[in-house]
């Protein structure tokens, strides 16, 4: 076997390939061409998206040519793999914007130069002038209803009661097709990647230049990556680890790979690493030895929220945590309180001049304002890494942390984010 199909199969990258043997030669006998496609649902990519859009930088670390395809078209019309219902359709300037964004975010993971130098197209362009009479005789006569139904995304939604499928979502295979077609032509293109529920799309794409150009192309699935509850990375299902530092901070995404489950750290290593397969071993069996210093989860942190938002982004990241974890709040950046405030803990905002007891129990750290004047005269109550003594202590600017925050603990773990409006 190929050597990079071999390295992809270890890795648990694999869940079905066509034409594996004659896709292993192909690998072997030249630089190739791939392509993965990302439809515009959201203004950004997300957690979910990573294993494919680490394929394809895989791929292209072996020599081989990258594309990345944005869905200017096909997020107009809304794919129906995995959905139990019609998705809402969006209007195009607000695709057009998320087009933009999220051909920004592929191109951080493919290396645009280069003799193996990638490519990011939006298939808008070779869709927008297509004809609808072209698009029947020309790509319509090829697929043959009976086998399109017979495909899970749409079988799924014919035998759901009451639901059923759209023409425009049940036309989403032709135009997935077609993108493989045009590809194939513009830029000799001959394999594509997805996930594994864009299986039947992807080879009907295959199918689709087998017709047309009696040329042999080649589909490779990988697997949807679940969280430990079974649950999809994605964004419908809640609680989004999005791509897009402003949509979810560096400081949450580090410390969401900080606090994955061990059981889920030997298949992470190997689907979001780059580590040698030894070296993750290596990590396995050091967790196995000392769980408490989640070695494998640090290197996840480290790994990916380099690889993502960058080596700046990481160090604040690791400055909050050390900061909120022992070391003095007053060390943060009003950058680090800034991610803080978009989702790193709760947050309330107050009038400047607010006094701590109000601010307390308005806050919910306290049930009462009786009870936050019990905890401040305790001294459970710390702001800005001062222990409040009197329970009358104005929260103002002048007090705050870059004239803006004021960082509550109560006891030894609980935060809160006080934002001076």
């Amino acid at each position: 076997m190929n050597s990079l199909l071999q390295e992809i199969e270890q890795r648990q990258l694999a869940s079905q390939v066509s034409h594996a043997n004659d896709l292993s030669e192909h690998l072997s006998t030249g630089s190739r061409t791939l392509y993965c496609g990302f439809d515009p649902t959201a203004p950004s990519l997300h957690m979910g998206n990573l294993v494919p859009l680490l394929l394809l930088r895989r791929f292209q670390l072996a020599g081989h040519r990258p594309v990345a395809v944005v869905g200017g078209a096909t997020g107009l019309i809304g794919d129906p793999s995995g959905k139990d219902a019609e998705r809402n359709l969006h209007d195009m300037a607000t695709v057009a914007g998320w087009v933009s964004k999220l051909e920004d975010q592929v191109s951080r993971f493919i290396d645009l130069t280069g003799e193996s130098a990638g490519k990011v197209v939006n298939n808008l362009d070779w869709t927008k002038d297509l004809g609808v009479i072209e698009y029947l005789r020309d790509f319509g006569k090829h697929f043959s209803v009976n086998a399109m139904v017979q495909r899970d995304s749409v079988r799924n939604r014919l035998d759901r009661e009451g639901e059923g499928i759209s023409y425009t979502e049940f036309s989403y295979m032709l135009l997935q097709s077609l993108d493989f077609l045009k590809l194939y032509e513009q830029f000799g293109c001959t394999i594509q990647v997805g996930g594994n529920d864009q299986w039947g799309n992807m080879v009907s794409g295959a199918d689709l230049i087998r017709r047309n150009h009696q040329d042999q192309a080649y589909v490779l699935t990988c697997p949807l990556v679940t969280r430990s509850d079974g649950k999809k990375f994605g964004k419908s299902a809640g609680g989004a680890i999005w791509l897009d530092a402003n949509l979810t901070s560096p400081y949450s995404f580090f410390q969401f790979w900080l606090n994955v489950p061990d059981d889920d750290v030997p298949n992470y290593l190997r689907l979001f690493t780059f580590l040698d397969l030894d070296d993750i071993e290596d990590l396995i069996a050091e967790g196995r030895r000392n769980p408490a210093q989640r070695a494998g989860q640090r290197v996840l942190a480290e790994t990916l929220t380099n690889l993502v938002h960058g080596q700046e982004a990481l160090d604040a990241a690791e400055r909050i945590s050390a900061a909120l974890f022992g070391a003095s709040v007053r060390t943060l950046l009003e950058g680090d309180l800034n991610q803080l405030s978009l989702d790193g803990m709760e947050k309330s905002e107050i009038a400047p001049g607010t006094s701590v007891t109000v601010a307390v129990a308005d806050s919910g750290l306290a049930p009462s304002r009786g009870k936050a004047r019990q905890l401040i005269n305790s001294g459970a109550v710390v702001v800005n890494d001062e222990k409040v003594e009197d329970e009358d202590m104005k929260l103002s600017r002048s007090n705050a942390l870059y004239g803006k925050y004021h960082l509550v603990r109560r006891g030894r773990k609980t935060w809160h984010l006080l934002q001076c409006i």
